[in-house]
Order: structure tokens, then sequence, then C-alpha cells
């Protein structure tokens, strides 16, 4: 676990804290990437907990992240927790661009180095576009006629394949999909998740455990939704396009599936509980590069 000997007194949180009064913009950079993860962290809980309801048969089907999100406008403090949400996913992109362009974690520029910083840099893309469709469903949550994101990215892949050479543009995202996928599960074989956490204790034990598992079922769910969205563009057919919801009802439909979803599930669950700890105890040297 790594913990540094001048900060042994201190988690990472606290040192931000303490930061405000030093450095307050590249303090306030470091918060709102916290944010960054924690509302990273509800968004995969909410995902693995609608999936285990839809192995129990306590709701339809499970969700993905616009689909878990919509399901929070239908509590009382639904509408609160999506402009949360939705600004703390923007500080997750900022965050990911630090670390993509500007290499806030220093992991310099070697050939292992440049692929992680590039995938940092779509996962930055993919995150600001997320929290982009969560203010973007604030307008239309009301209206029962609007087309769910199943429907939208559908859409999107129909028009996609509408290109000339449109069918390879498919084939390469969901390549792209896939190989993230299993770059998550080798992450849970080798472990070394909590190198750039700072904590001790109980902690310290429990973020390991709940690392593996959480990159292990999310890199399992990448690789079916890659796999079937491949297919889509194998096929050249937009209603094979999936998603995280798609590849979860997947898993459901096929032998012992809700076996198999429950797990997956709760491995979801684990990795939004992981990032949960990630934005309190992760080193986030934000505040460097802002500074600067």
């Amino acid at each position: 676990m790594a913990t540094a000997s001048e900060h042994d007194a201190e988690t990472a949180l606290r040192q931000t804290l303490r930061w405000l009064g030093a450095a307050p913009l590249g303090a306030l950079a470091q918060l709102a990437c916290r944010f960054g993860y924690g509302a990273r962290g509800f968004v995969y809980l909410s995902i693995g907990a609608i999936a285990v309801l839809a192995a129990l048969d306590r709701v339809p089907e499970a969700e993905g992240s616009m689909g878990a999100m919509e399901a929070w406008a239908q509590w009382p403090a639904g509408w609160v927790l999506l402009w949360i949400t939705g600004l703390g996913l923007y500080g997750f992109a900022g965050w990911r661009i630090l670390q993509s362009v500007f290499d806030a974690d220093r992991q310099g520029t070697s050939l292992k180095a440049l692929a992680s910083r590039t995938g940092q840099g779509v996962s930055a893309a993919v995150y600001g576009v997320l929290g982009f469709s969560v203010f973007g469903a604030l307008d239309v949550l009301g209206d029962l006629g609007e087309p769910d994101d199943r429907d939208a990215e559908q859409a999107a892949v129909e028009q996609a394949l509408s290109f000339p050479g449109g069918e390879w543009l498919i084939i390469g995202v969901g390549g792209f999909i896939l190989t993230a996928g299993v770059a998550n599960l080798v992450k849970a074989i080798r472990g070394g998740l909590c190198k750039r956490l700072v904590c001790e204790g109980g902690a310290a034990r429990l973020a390991d455990p709940l690392g593996r598992l959480g990159y292990g079922a999310r890199g399992v769910a990448f690789v079916v939704a890659g796999f079937m969205m491949g297919q889509a563009g194998l096929h050249a057919n937009a209603s094979e396009a999936a998603g995280m919801s798609e590849a979860l009802q997947a898993m459901e439909n096929a032998p012992y599936g809700d076996a198999v979803l429950v797990l997956i599930a709760l491995g979801l669950v684990c990795f939004g509980a992981f990032a949960l700890m990630e934005a309190r105890y992760r080193t986030i040297p934000a505040g460097d590069v802002v500074d600067d």
C-alpha cells in the first residue's frame, strides 16, 4: 500500500483540505477530481444494484449508466442527485485530461505509458459525454415518449453503418471496448491497484479485494459488450449493438444467467465502492499541473 513517511498521519483527502489555504486553485482542482471519483462510484453502485434486482426479478432488466441515473429521477431527491453526479462526471473527465495530456501521474512516455494515457484520453471523452447526457436527460426525463439510451445508442450505430466503411468503424469500436475489457481483467489479475492510495488499517486491507473484484467484473462486462458491438459491425445490424446494459442482459439470458448476473453485478458494486475509496484516499497531483 502506498504510504509516504511525511504523510503517515494524514489521508490524501486531509492533505487536499490542508492545501486549500496554501494553493487554493490547485486544491480546488484536486477536490473536483475527488468529486469525480465519487460520481463514478455512485454510477457503478447504481448499475450493480439494479443488475442484482434484475437477476432477482425485482426490476424488468439491468441498466447501463444512463438507465441507472434515469432510475434516480424517480426518487424524491433524484433530480438533485443527477445534478451532483453530472458535475462530478465533468470533474472526472477533467482529471482524465490531466492524466492523459499533462501526465499528472508522471507515467512517462514509454509505449505502455502512452497506451495508458491514450485510454485515459478516451475515458475523458466518455465521461464528458456521459456528464453532458445527464444534464440533457434532466430536460426530458419527464417525457415517457423520449427514446432511452439503448435506442439512442442503436440509432448512432445505424447512422455509422450508413457511412462508407461504417461496418469497419463499428468493428473497430467493438475491438476497442473488448481491449479495454481485457485490460481491466489484467488489472484484476495482476493487482497493484492500490499503489496510489494513501490509507492504512482496515481501509488498506479492504481496498485490494474490492479493486480486483470490481475491475474483474467490469472487464467481463466490457468484453461481452465489445464482442456484441463487433458482431453488430460484422453483420451490419444496429440492433446487435451493445453497451453495458445489453451486455448485462446477455449474461442473464445465458445458461445459469441469474447467478452469473448476480456475481457480475456484485463485482460492479465493488468497483463503485473502490471508486469511492479512490475519492478519499488516492493521491491526485492535479494541483501540481494546475499550479505549474
